[in-house]
């Protein structure tokens, strides 16, 4: 099956069945009450630095979709909303598009949208262990005249895909490669299920800069192949390292921004997820399906997150995001077992 037609039946299944599965681990943790704030709710400051860039608040779009005309659109709809928010935005895999021409305009038009925007390229990582070269992740940055490139790990997809690519020897090598010759920074992002300390740290070494954990409790890729036909998809939809647990576990192994994706739901997710570690959170699955309604669909999604934001770093006493990373929290129940045997308590 040609790699537009697959990303059109990734739409399609993810705008009409149900495809969220296994929990972030964000019910776990509790932010403290702070029942004296000292703070003016309405001077708190939310904007934050993003590999450099300064944005209107920890949060981006997190990559989603591209490679097919359906696409556009979508792509149109998050661009507007991230011009008009000051926030990041990055966009599908481009592989389609590197491999047709024809389909480079449904990435382009981000750029025609966002002029101003932070806009994050995408590839998978595993290509580059299979015969993409530096060119390759050029071409995608110049398709979209981008400020940054993320290269995503997909093994769990790729295993339950038809027609997945399941060849990761050399990966790392890869990636180290492409750090030591881009002129724009490289994000590692898993997408879905998650990034562990040995794993970050290694990235670390690679010479990424930053981590994005996609960590599980949102989106399951092995549960969208499974609507494609993917015979073990069901069995591992649940399968991964919880984002709240990836966070702390990365956010206490490397040097390097973490970001946190997977689950990211609500304005308190984000900044249980910043107290926990996060620099910045990403959103994809529900923009995605506002962004199938319009731009206003999406903008009005995000302002209601930035206000929940908003609300919680208030109700902890925190002025600012980098006050917000400090503040008190809890971790219960099954998220604190984890980081327990593994080795990390906070």
């Amino acid at each position: 099956m040609s790699t537009d037609r697959r990303k059109l039946d990734h739409i399609r299944i993810c705008l009409s069945e149900e495809v969220e599965a296994g929990s972030s681990g964000f019910e776990d943790v509790v932010l403290i009450h702070s029942a004296l704030p000292e703070v003016d709710l309405e001077k708190v400051e939310l904007k934050t630095r993003f590999l450099g860039r300064r944005i209107s608040m920890p949060v981006f779009i997190a990559a989603m979709t591209g490679g097919h005309e359906e696409a556009r659109r979508i792509n149109e709809n998050l661009a507007l909303a991230a011009q008009e928010l000051g926030i990041p935005l990055g966009v599908g895999s481009q592989r389609a598009a590197l491999e047709d021409k024809s389909l480079a305009e449904t990435f382009a038009v981000a750029r025609e949208s966002a002029p101003e925007a932070f806009l994050i390229a995408n590839l998978g990582a595993v290509q580059f262990a299979g015969g993409y070269t530096v060119r390759e992740a050029e071409r995608a940055i110049e398709m979209i005249q981008a400020d940054a490139i993320a290269l995503h790990l997909n093994a769990l997809q790729e295993a339950c895909q038809r027609e997945g690519d399941t060849n990761f020897e050399g990966v790392l090598n890869g990636i180290a490669e492409l750090c030591d010759a881009l002129d724009v920074p490289v994000i590692v992002k898993e997408t879905g299920a998650g990034i562990a300390a040995e794993e970050a740290r290694q990235l670390q070494e690679a010479g990424v800069s930053a981590i994005d954990v996609g960590g599980l409790g949102g989106t399951s890729f092995a549960l969208v192949e499974s609507y494609r036909g993917g015979e073990p998809g069901r069995c591992f939809a649940a399968w991964g390292v919880p984002t709240a647990v990836s966070v702390v576990e990365c956010a206490s192994s490397v040097d390097v921004p973490v970001y946190a994706t997977g689950g990211i739901r609500s304005g308190v997710d984000v900044a249980k997820a910043i107290a926990l570690g996060a620099s910045a959170c990403g959103v994809a699955l529900p923009l995605l399906r506002e962004a199938a309604r319009g731009s206003e669909a999406v903008l009005t999604w995000l302002r209601r997150l930035e206000r929940e934001l908003r609300v919680a770093a208030f109700l902890t006493g925190s002025r600012s995001v980098e006050e917000l990373s400090r503040a008190r929290v809890v971790v219960l129940g099954r998220t604190r077992e984890w980081l327990e045997a593994r080795g990390f308590v906070r």
